[in-house]
């Protein structure tokens, strides 16, 4: 995140203690944390003060302190604080002073503190409210606090303003890229001021490749843009997993001395979505491959370090995933950044509700809402402009950004419209998920023409919102994620927009592009299944697909099964990062390099029925409409002798060779399975079940074996060494094993963790939605016979881990992680 750090030596207290905004205030007592900072993840999940669409765990009102000096390099200078995202309604105080009230929870704010600090060498303090007691306003888990990173400004009189810049690449040819930029200057000061404006552009190698210089006069208490444009010889392109970045870096330059110096990460690359061929990025035809991710990540919460992203992005790449859509808000500076470095494509979305709140208990059934389920919907309208542009000048010179989405699902909150797709009413015929409209578009039309206004009209504010976007960026286009598009193409609401994402609608992708042929059309939400990509490569006008979800994430818990739940899994990935099938099948769709994987079921607990010789599904074609959750299946081979279990292998192999004690059981072709999932029926004896795949002259296989009791446990760290800072953490798994060294996946003890070191445990997990066992523990139970502990280091030194089962008395091998000193230091 760019600025100084600000996120050191901070006070936390949940509850509200006696003026707790004042200077005098003694903050001793409170307790000492670092941003970024979730209260609501270190407590326990609890039926009664949390809420299923939360997750189970509670919020509150909570308040955070941080003292200061004022230093002599801020005198007569300009102090803003930047705050990346507080969850939520945060009012920030200055010396007791109230600056700023930000309801919304995900949208970056910066303060101006210069008129309020106290004089040279004397203490201030920065005193921030977050109320969350309305813990259930959300339909996914929110997080509680200050859970983003806070940023300090010192910049000069006359100067460019935090997010004061922005570069885009207007042509990009092999032998030359036009870069424009627009700086804003504001002067501060009560004097007209003459001043150098020098740009310089430096290449992914730092080398600088192009310049340009400007004189310029500003008036007093204004700002201005200023326009430059540069010329940079063949351009390295940044694209899908080849993030080269470019660096601008423009002075601003009074009396021959460089007051400011602003640096600006930015790519060059051209895209663009044609109506009847798709997405192209640098002339080329791709197809996105992409998913939907919320904010947490599982043990950590909403504060989630920088390491703790790249695990999972990194996961997310070797599936073949190119893209992410951040549902349903805007995300992090430094997820952004993640995503430039790592070659990502992304779509940021606003918001979630507009004008009218949802039903955080019942998705897509708006019947209650109540005080603690209160979302931002009640500030929307006053602070929607700010929220989004704050967002655009934050984010625009991202070049993993390519679109810009103004809403999810927003339909369901306008439902005056939905009656009139024929889908829903007393005359409702069909189901919209599976079936066309019922009426015709002609039909859709009268009947909402027939509708009277309501003081707040989707399609007026869907045109709002669009209009502040291209206010300030019209490099990308607006988009917006329609759960009912055969209404919103003639509510208004698509006109708004420069193309059109379906949610869950792919039965509708010909009907859109026949009947509405000069809008873009992609699925921005689909499910985790084969028809869905299958659909997508069937229609070239389709540009890609965005998977619900990438990862599984906190909250919406009372989708498939009631308390005790934490989640509601129907990610690719769990919560604690390990892939699930679904991963393996998309990462069989996605990735070009062979790949195989096997689970296995019991025949009367499979999906399938012997007949005719053949496994064939019960409900012959149900994989076309296979929804959300994978379907159940083990990860072990240890049955009854003789008893018939169906074994799935997940590949894009041409063929695959099934061995059971190198017997060979049968070799079948992925021609023959319309639902891509090769299976047979083995009669289980125990031993070594192998599959060999076989692709592009390549051989892969997998193997999974009848285990024993536990015998061992199997510690990893995912590196040896560890960066003293708040982004750098390690990730510990332990995995139980038999006494021959092979994984035990149908087994479940607790394992305690044993650490000694320089080191904090931000929390335990195992990955299971049911599991509703505290984060902040050194304790967990296992699922599949593993867990994950994250830890962090706090100062030089080495960490050694261990892990034991009390119950066996078994110890795992020892593990060493040395760290490193940083430049930013964990505590104050």
């Amino acid at each position: 995140m760019r600025g100084i750090p600000f996120n050191i030596g901070w006070k936390f207290f949940l509850g509200e203690p006696e003026a707790p905004h004042l200077t005098t205030t003694n903050d001793a007592d409170w307790r000492t944390v670092s941003l970024p900072h979730d209260w609501s993840v270190e407590l326990s999940f609890d039926q009664e003060k949390g809420e299923a669409c939360t997750g189970y765990l509670p919020g509150g009102i909570a308040w955070y302190r941080k003292h200061f000096v004022t230093d002599e390099n801020m005198a007569g200078k300009k102090i803003y604080l930047h705050f990346d995202g507080i969850y939520n309604r945060a009012s920030v105080y200055c010396n007791g002073k109230l600056l700023r009230f930000h309801p919304y929870g995900y949208s970056p704010f910066v303060v101006d503190i210069t008129d309020f600090l106290n004089p040279v060498h004397e203490d201030n303090v920065i005193a921030v409210k977050v109320d969350h007691s309305r813990y259930a306003d959300s339909r996914w888990y929110t997080g509680s606090g200050i859970y983003r990173k806070v940023s300090m400004h010192i910049l000069p009189k006359l100067h460019i303003p935090v997010w004061g810049t922005f570069y885009s690449t207007p042509v990009v040819r092999d032998d030359h890229a036009i870069v424009k930029g627009q700086i804003t200057v504001t002067n501060a000061s009560d004097q007209d001021q003459n001043f150098d404006l020098i740009g310089k552009i430096f290449d992914p190698h730092g080398n600088q490749v192009a310049s340009q210089s400007i004189t310029y006069r500003i008036g007093s208490n204004e700002h201005d843009e200023i326009c430059m444009e540069f010329t940079v010889p063949y351009p390295k392109r940044w694209d899908i997993h080849q993030p080269n970045m470019y660096r601008a870096e423009v002075d601003i330059i009074v009396g021959g001395e460089v007051i400011q110096r602003e640096k600006t990460s930015f790519g060059i690359r051209d895209f663009y979505f044609d109506k009847d061929k798709g997405f192209f990025l640098n002339g080329r035809r791709t197809l996105i491959k992409g998913v939907c991710l919320h904010h947490d990540a599982g043990l950590v919460g909403a504060a989630v370090p920088g390491d703790v992203w790249r695990r999972r992005l990194e996961l997310l790449k070797d599936m073949g995933c190119n893209a992410i859509r951040t549902a349903h808000n805007p995300v992090s500076e430094d997820f952004l950044d993640l995503c430039d470095e790592m070659g990502f494509l992304v779509q940021e979305e606003f918001f979630d509700e507009w004008d009218n709140p949802k039903d955080k208990r019942k998705n897509g059934e708006e019947k209650f809402v109540d005080y603690i389920t209160r979302g931002h919907a009640e500030f929307f309208r006053e602070y929607a402009k700010e929220d989004l542009q704050n967002t655009v000048r934050r984010d625009r010179n991202h070049p993993c950004i390519i679109q810009w989405s103004i809403g999810n699902e927003i339909e369901w909150t306008y439902p005056k419209y939905n009656e009139a797709t024929g889908y829903f009413g007393m005359n409702a015929s069909g189901n919209y998920f599976w079936t066309l409209p019922p009426n015709s578009k002609e039909q859709i039309r009268e009947n909402i023409r027939k509708i009277p206004e309501d003081a707040y009209d989707i399609g007026k504010t869907a045109k709002k919102l669009a209009d502040w976007t291209r206010e300030l960026d019209t490099t990308r286009p607006v988009t917006a994620n329609c759960i009912l598009p055969s209404a919103s193409y003639e509510s208004g609401y698509i006109d708004a927009l420069d193309m059109v994402g379906y949610s869950y609608r792919r039965v509708i992708y010909d009907y859109g592009h026949e009947h509405y042929p000069d809008k873009p059309i992609m699925g921005t939400e689909n499910v985790g299944q084969w028809h869905e990509w299958k659909a997508v490569l069937e229609r070239e006008f389709v540009a890609g697909t965005f998977i619900w979800t990438g990862i599984d994430h906190l909250g919406e818990a009372s989708v498939q099964k009631p308390w005790p739940r934490k989640s509601s899994n129907v990610g690719l990935i769990d919560l604690a990062g390990f892939p699930k099938p679904a991963f393996h099948m998309f990462k069989s769709l996605w990735s070009d390099e062979p790949h195989i994987h096997m689970v296995t079921q019991q025949l009367e607990k499979s999906l399938y029925e012997l007949r005719d010789g053949d496994l064939q599904e019960k409900e012959e074609g149900a994989w076309q409409r296979r929804l959300w959750f994978w379907h159940d299946v083990n990860h072990h081979w240890n049955y009854r002798a003789g008893e018939q279990i169906v074994v799935e292998v997940y590949s894009n192999c041409d063929e695959v060779s099934l061995y059971l004690n190198d017997s060979l059981v049968g070799t079948r072709y992925l021609h023959e399975f319309e639902d891509r999932i090769y299976k047979w029926l083995v009669p289980f004896q125990p031993g070594e079940l192998k599959a060999v795949g076989k692709k592009d002259g390549k051989t892969v296989q997998t193997a999974i074996y009848t285990v024993g009791s536990i015998h061992g446990i199997a510690l990893q760290t995912d590196k040896d060494s560890v960066k003293a800072d708040l982004d750098s953490v390690v990730h510990v798994t332990a995995q139980f094993v038999d006494e021959q060294g092979f994984a035990i996946t149908n087994q479940e003890e607790r394992i305690d963790f044993e650490v000694d070191g320089p080191c904090r445990i931000l929390g335990v997990d195992n990955g299971s939605p049911d599991s509703v066992e505290d984060y902040q523990k050194n304790h967990v139970t296992t699922h599949l016979g593993r867990c994950l502990m994250i830890l962090q280091g706090t100062a030089p030194g080495t960490i050694t881990i261990r892990a034991r089962n009390i119950r066996t008395n078994v110890v795992s091998n020892e593990c060493q992680v040395k760290v490193i000193p940083s430049s930013v230091d964990l505590c104050p």
